[in-house]
Formats: C-alpha cells, sequence, structure tokens
C-alpha cells in the first residue's frame, strides 16, 4: 500500500464531507421554513389573546417578506464576496434570535417586528445555494436543489404537528422559545464543520475534490466583480416565472393550516394533521422534481428539456389540480387535491434552482437571489391579498383562483426562459490585446 493510501484511509472513516455537508443544508432548509411557517399553526392560539383579524394574520404572515425580498439579492452578494460560512452563520443567528423575540411578543406590533427581522435571518438561500456551487458536482446541482428544499418541505410537514405538541407542553409562547433556541444549535454546528473551499476541509478526500468545480480562492471572492446588470437582464424572466409559483408557495405555507382549521370546523390537531399531509406532497414533488431534472440532463445534455419544460409541466399539473378545489367543498377531496397540487408546484423547485447555477456558476448566490427576489415578493402580497378575501367573502376557496391564473401565466413565461451558463465578459488583458488588431 502506498503512503498516499495510508494517508487517505482515516479521511473516509463515516459519512464523505460533501454528503455531510449537504445533510446540514437540509437541516437548515427545514429549520428555516419551520420557523417561517410556525406562526401560522401558532395563529389559532395567539389570534383572540392579541385580539387580531384574518386580515391582521395576513400582514403578520407577510412581515417577514418585505425584509426577505430585500435581503435576497444583498445576502446572494455577500455570500459570493465572503463565503457562505460566515454569511449562513450569521444569518442563523439572526433568525434564530428573532423566533425567541417573538415568543416574548405582547402584541401586533410586536409580532410585526419578530417577522420582519425573521425576514433578514431567513434570506439566506442564495447563500445555501452559494455553497452547494462549490460543494456539489455540476450533475448533481438539481438533485442537490431537489432534496434541500424537499428538507424544507418536510420541515413545513411536520411543523403544524409539531407545534400544535409544543402549545400543549409549553403554550404558544415556549413552542417559539423551543424552536428559536433549536435553531441556534444549527448556526453554531455550521459554523464549526464547514468551509468555504472543501479544499481547505480536513476530512475532503481526493476523489471527492476531483468531481467538484475548481475551488474559488479567498482573494477571488473578495475582488472578482458581480456583473449586476448583465445577470439582472439574464435573470429577469427566471424572476418573474420564480414568483407565479411564489404567490402558490406563500399562499399554502401561510393558510392551509388555516383552511382546514376554519372551512372544516376541524380542531387543531386535526386541521395540523392535514396540513402536514398536503405539506407532504411538496415533499416528494422537491425529490421527485431533482431527480427527474438530472436525469434527463445527463441523457440529452439539454437544459431547456431539463430545466424550463418541468417548469411548464409542474405549473400546468398544479393548477389542474386546484381547479375541484374550487367545485367541490370535500374534506377528503381537498386534502388529496391540494396535496397533488403542492405535489406538482413543488416539482418545479429544483428545476427552478438549478437554473441560477447553470447560468452563472462563480455568481450563484447573487443569481439564486435575484430569482428568489420574485417569491419575496409574493410572500409580500399573497398572504395579505388572501386574508382580505377571506375576511370580506367569507369564501376560504375563493384565494385559488389567484393561484390558478399566476400559474397558467407563469407556464407561458417559462418557454422564453433562458437556462445556458452566460457568456463571461473578456478579461481587461484580453480586451487590451485585442484592441490593436481591430484598429490595424
Amino acid at each position: 500500500m502506498s503512503e498516499s493510501q495510508t494517508v487517505a484511509t482515516p479521511q473516509r472513516k463515516g459519512l464523505p464531507a460533501t454528503t455531510t455537508v449537504l445533510i446540514l443544508l437540509c437541516l437548515m432548509y427545514a429549520i428555516n421554513y419551520i420557523v417561517r411557517v410556525n406562526v401560522s399553526t401558532a395563529a389559532a392560539a395567539f389570534k383572540d389573546e392579541l385580539h387580531l383579524s384574518n386580515t391582521d394574520l395576513g400582514w403578520i404572515f407577510s412581515a417577514f417578506a418585505y425584509p426577505y425580498l430585500l435581503f435576497q439579492i444583498i445576502s446572494g452578494w455577500v455570500s459570493d464576496r465572503v463565503g457562505p460560512r460566515t454569511t449562513l452563520t450569521v444569518c442563523a443567528a439572526i433568525w434564530s434570535a428573532a423566533t425567541v423575540f417573538m415568543g416574548l411578543a405582547g402584541g401586533m406590533s410586536a409580532m410585526v417586528f419578530g417577522r420582519v427581522m425573521l425576514g433578514v435571518g431567513v434570506s439566506a438561500l442564495p447563500t445555501a445555494t452559494r455553497a452547494m456551487s462549490a460543494w456539489m458536482p455540476e450533475g448533481k446541482r438539481a438533485f442537490a436543489q431537489g432534496i434541500t428544499h424537499s428538507a424544507a418541505r418536510v420541515g413545513n410537514m411536520v411543523t403544524p404537528p409539531l407545534v400544535a405538541w409544543l402549545i400543549v407542553l409549553v403554550a404558544w409562547r415556549g413552542s417559539f422559545v423551543v424552536l428559536g433556541i433549536a435553531s441556534f444549535g444549527w448556526a453554531i454546528l455550521w459554523g464549526w464543520y464547514f468551509r468555504d473551499n472543501p479544499a481547505d476541509h480536513p476530512a475532503i478526500t481526493p476523489a471527492e475534490l476531483e468531481m467538484l468545480p475548481k475551488a474559488r480562492s479567498r482573494k477571488a471572492y473578495k475582488t472578482e466583480p458581480v456583473p449586476f446588470f448583465r445577470l439582472a437582464r439574464r435573470m429577469a424572466l427566471v424572476t418573474a416565472v420564480y414568483f407565479c409559483y411564489g404567490w402558490t408557495l406563500w399562499f399554502f405555507l401561510a393558510w392551509i393550516p388555516q383552511y382546514f382549521l376554519h372551512s372544516y370546523k376541524l380542531r387543531l390537531s386535526n386541521s395540523s394533521l392535514f396540513a402536514a399531509g398536503v405539506f407532504l406532497g411538496g415533499v416528494l414533488g422537491d425529490v421527485l422534481g431533482g431527480v427527474a431534472s438530472d436525469r434527463i440532463f445527463e441523457k440529452t445534455g439539454d437544459r431547456k428539456k431539463a430545466r424550463r419544460n418541468l417548469v411548464v409541466f409542474g405549473f400546468l399539473c398544479s393548477l389542474v389540480m386546484m381547479i375541484p378545489i374550487i367545485l367541490l367543498h370535500n374534506l377528503t377531496s381537498a386534502a388529496i387535491f391540494l396535496g397533488l397540487a403542492f405535489f406538482f408546484a413543488e416539482f418545479t423547485v429544483a428545476p427552478m434552482w438549478a437554473i441560477p447555477m447553470d447560468i452563472a456558476p462563480k455568481f450563484s448566490g447573487f443569481a439564486s437571489g435575484f430569482m428568489n427576489s420574485g417569491s419575496a415578493l409574493a410572500a409580500i402580497i399573497s398572504p395579505v391579498l388572501a386574508g382580505m378575501i377571506i375576511d370580506r367573502t367569507g369564501n376560504w376557496e375563493l384565494p385559488f383562483v389567484g393561484s390558478i391564473a399566476l400559474l397558467l401565466f407563469g407556464a407561458i413565461l417559462a418557454l422564453w426562459m433562458k437556462t445556458e451558463e452566460m457568456p463571461s465578459e473578456p478579461s481587461a488583458s484580453a480586451k487590451a490585446a485585442v484592441q490593436p488588431a481591430v484598429s490595424s
């Protein structure tokens, strides 16, 4: 046995470093969404205590989305400059503190403030994409996005019964405090284990490094400029399509637990289980969407087929599954068709999040942040508008009409998305070298 083989043997004990990083990112996505949507289930407990209407709840649900929209691009830019290790650690600490604060809130204004600070912290998904861009092989990009977003939907799925259980044990205030403290644990673990450059990690193996993209140096993080305007133009249509998806996502996350509770007059424990069943559809959709996208790309090498076509397919199937919700008022059919609608909506997520990494691998933090700003804008409007419609009409099915219309519009827009890598700008030295040849 050679010396290099002897040295490499201890590094292979346990899980590969790339797998461990992916698991940590999955945990982050799950926690990130648990602390976003726990308020939807807890609202049944604090609504009367804080004297709130459905419109007030809509404002609380959407309050996090204002800084979330602003910080999408900022956090993506920061992660491209300073790296995901520091950025995600700080963001996790902020959202953890905000969650604890909400458990101490005495009124609507304090609850809104806590949600605003939460929005600052949970704007970290572009940073996670930046981490994946360095730690995942090109052929596994959609799978990584699919599995991490499925973890987010696992968070959505377990949150209603988890929060209902915590409310029984420690009341609604204690549920926020417990979840906030658990989030702090993840921040500490990430800061200790992760490295911006995979080659710097003590557990990485040469075989893993061989499969990964060439890492950027620390100097490159600080000096290589982000092509803001070129990337913004390239990502504009992708962002509009993601807004259409985000409208349905945030309506579901904010109101589905309340929908089963009030539209079918269920107890909190029962409505939380039905909501969990709907979100389970999203878990499966995220995983299968990522697997299908990578499989198609592996066989065809065509990103339009692997990304764009799956988005169009998912949008159309999702809107079709929502039509029975409007026409039928039946608990069983509602649970089935809502689960299928969410499955197909989430089927599009992995292909969508692979697009920023395809278009701009070196600046995927900024590119994915720009795209996710579309979903963040939808998170501002969708929950509030749904709450207003419900308050004024008493009809819990009517808000689904907006989702159907926007998914159809998004499917049409998606046909024009560009998914191939954006050409690099020539360097200053290259320009100087070309200039004399042009003038001669």
